[in-house]
């Protein structure tokens, strides 16, 4: 089985040595709505190819890193089942929580790719070598970026944004070989 997928070779270039993906979670991971339940629990509504993206990210020794201003138990379950371990909730100030992720993984910013939506993104969008964000993302991000995904927040941005580190990284045909 051969694959379709086809992305600019620059921008491989731009994610090649990535070994570690920071996430944001409303805005990429979900489309950014919050619903509440009548006891005030916060709901939240995952894609599943973006779920099989961390998986295969962990698969490709690459680690999943996932950055958030709120914190819910259906995210930790959600993170929980997916095996993210590198996870930092409830963090307004995001460019702290990745700089110890790097330090944890003895890594740096040259070896770091990101994606997000909005402006608390931005300290980590910007030093990363591979930053990408949601075509909703606002525009301000959208403009400090290197991709803008296809897919939406919560419908295939962050599976898409994992398809380019795989492909990057020369992994991506192995991986789906595995699936023929």
């Amino acid at each position: 089985m051969s694959a379709v997928l086809n992305f600019p070779p620059e921008l491989l270039l731009a994610a090649q040595g990535v070994r570690v993906a920071f996430f944001d979670v409303d805005g990429v991971l979900t489309d950014g709505g919050v619903f509440l339940s009548e006891q005030g629990e916060t709901l939240k509504r995952f894609n599943i190819l973006d779920g099989l993206g961390l998986k295969l990210l962990q698969r490709a020794g690459i680690t999943p890193a996932v950055i958030t201003g709120r914190d819910s138990a259906p995210l930790r379950a959600r993170l929980a089942a997916l095996g993210v371990t590198h996870v930092h909730y409830g963090t307004e100030t995001k460019r702290p929580a990745a700089e110890a992720t790097l330090t944890a993984l003895g890594l740096d910013w040259a070896q770091a790719a990101a994606i997000g939506d909005d402006w608390p993104d931005l300290p980590v969008l910007t030093r990363c070598a591979f930053a990408a964000a949601p075509p909703h993302a606002h525009a301000e991000v959208r403009a400090r970026v290197r991709y803008v995904t296809q897919a939406a927040g919560g419908q295939g941005a962050a599976r898409e944004f994992c398809d380019v580190l795989l492909v990057a990284s020369g992994r991506y045909a192995g991986l789906l070989e595995a699936y023929a």
